[in-house]
């Protein structure tokens, strides 16, 4: 996408699509086929002599209704089953038998000996079987292909972090774009609040901009003329007119999204033993339903021999390998990301388990990327409550990580709010406003320095060789 394209983005999103059994297929696609499959094996089973003869229940007789089964079983086996059966095709083709080809025998198996009992000689009655049996794969997958799907959600959350369109900056005045079109050269406009776009170099402006997404520190960092800036951090306090140094793939945002994709794509020891067991399952199910249905054959009880050989193969799919493997890994390595925890490689994952000791090499890493009150101090002659609400007050409209917090922490303690006229941002500095007629100046050391205020002794914690995340100071002006 520049923002990457739709296909670039289902490329990553994918990355080994190439090899997936699902490959081509929907979450929707399996949903749609389980639940049609399901309400066509509802009469197949209610309809079925056997069901009947079990729970002791005679099925409405009407003309043709003894083909109710072998209809919608039929039915199931075209609409439901097909996909296993171009699956397994798949497989064979790439000479890399699995469980896909082993269901398909299985249904296969079964469907011809649904058909042999309907038309031939045999008295058996197993198309309820065969629809169930088709359904239940089909949920079993639907499950599947939908976990995957949420996994790979990591993926979205990042691209998500990219604003849809950007502000050129024309000759006369701003112009507003779609991702695709921004070329290395231009300049953006980044208003306060708004996501930078692309990466880039500040060319006019100040602002502090939030870069937790990067770095994981909820400080944010002033940005001014010559500042690299980064696609998807969010410009407060100011605006910033940005050229652009890099787009689409290229940018540092992508990366990241490429190396989530990697690792979702990379293979572990653990799934390589899986593929290799599935592989070596297909060849002792097919051996085992031979011996099994020649056996039968000869001994003289073939209907029995094609139930059994059907059995066989089904309880010989390798489910659990293919399954249950792949979901942990492409599940762990999702949630490491969506929290902040990037796997570059599975096989790094799997050796993390002898891991005794971890080092840290900034804060970043253990932070939560957003910026929370941890303390409040106020001078003689105002309660703690009072300071919090005139700083409230002024940070209201300001979209300011601090001011966030500063709000929050208002909402926690329960103070009554109070409202602010005539607000102004102070670019790098903080914001004021009036406040009950009062004049109120709230931002970092900074805004001391220029005011010529001399902190009280209880406060000179608060100094930059004291709370080093961020601090945030009230002038009152009465």
């Amino acid at each position: 996408m520049n923002r990457m394209t739709q296909n670039d983005h289902q490329q990553m999103t994918e990355p080994h699509a190439g090899h997936d059994r699902h490959a081509g297929h929907s979450v929707a696609m399996f949903r749609d086929k389980f639940w049609l499959s399901f309400a066509l094996t509802i009469p197949v089973v209610f309809w079925s002599t056997e069901i009947q003869h079990w729970l002791g229940y005679t099925a409405p007789a009407f003309p043709g209704s003894k083909f109710v089964p072998p209809i919608l079983g039929t039915l199931v086996f075209v609409y439901g089953g097909l996909v296993f059966i171009r699956g397994a095709w798949g497989e064979l083709a790439d000479h890399k038998p699995g469980m896909m080809t082993l269901i398909s025998l299985g249904i296969i198996a079964a469907f011809g000996t649904s058909l042999a009992s309907t038309f031939g000689s045999f008295k058996i009655d197993v198309w309820w079987e065969l629809a169930s049996l088709i359904t239940v794969m089909l949920l079993g997958h639907w499950l599947e292909m939908r976990a995957i799907s949420q996994a790979r959600g990591a993926l979205d959350a990042l691209a998500g972090l990219l604003p849809d369109t950007a502000e050129r900056v024309t000759a006369a005045d701003t112009e507003s774009v779609p991702l695709s079109e921004l070329r290395v050269g231009d300049i953006v406009l980044v208003r306060p609040g708004a996501r930078v776009p692309a990466d880039g170099t500040v060319v006019e402006g100040t602002a502090d901009v939030d870069e937790s997404m990067i770095t994981g520190e909820s400080k944010t960092v002033s940005k001014g003329s010559g500042s690299k800036v980064i696609a998807g951090t969010v410009a407060r306090g100011g605006s910033l007119r940005v050229r652009i140094t890099a787009v689409g793939d290229q940018t540092a945002l992508s990366g990241i999204m490429r190396l989530v994709a990697s690792a979702q794509a990379s293979g572990s020891r653990t799934q390589a033993l899986a593929d290799r067991a599935a592989a070596m399952l297909f060849y002792v199910a097919v051996a085992s339903g031979a011996i099994t249905f020649i056996y039968w054959w000869i001994s003289g009880d073939k209907e029995h021999a094609l139930i059994r050989t059907a059995t066989v193969l089904i309880i010989a799919c390798p489910h659990a390998l293919g399954l249950a493997i792949p979901l942990v890994i492409a599940i762990s390595t999702s949630i490491g990301a969506q929290n902040g925890l990037l796997v570059k490689d599975r096989l790094a994952l799997e050796r993390a388990r002898n891991l005794d000791v971890v080092i840290f090499d900034k804060t970043g890493t253990l932070t939560r990327g957003s910026p929370a009150v941890s303390e409040v101090l106020a001078a003689p002659g105002i309660t703690e409550d009072d300071l919090v609400a005139l700083t409230a007050a002024v940070e209201f409209t300001s979209e300011h990580p601090l001011a966030k917090a500063i709000i929050a922490e208002a909402k926690r303690r329960h103070v009554t709010p109070l409202s602010a006229t005539n607000f102004e941002a102070l670019p790098g500095r903080g914001a004021k406003a009036l406040v009950e007629g009062k004049s109120v100046e709230v931002g970092g050391p900074r805004l001391l320095t220029e005011a010529k205020v001399t902190l009280p002794p209880a406060l000179e914690k608060l100094t930059p060789h004291g709370h080093l995340m961020g601090r945030r100071f009230s002038l009152c002006h009465c």
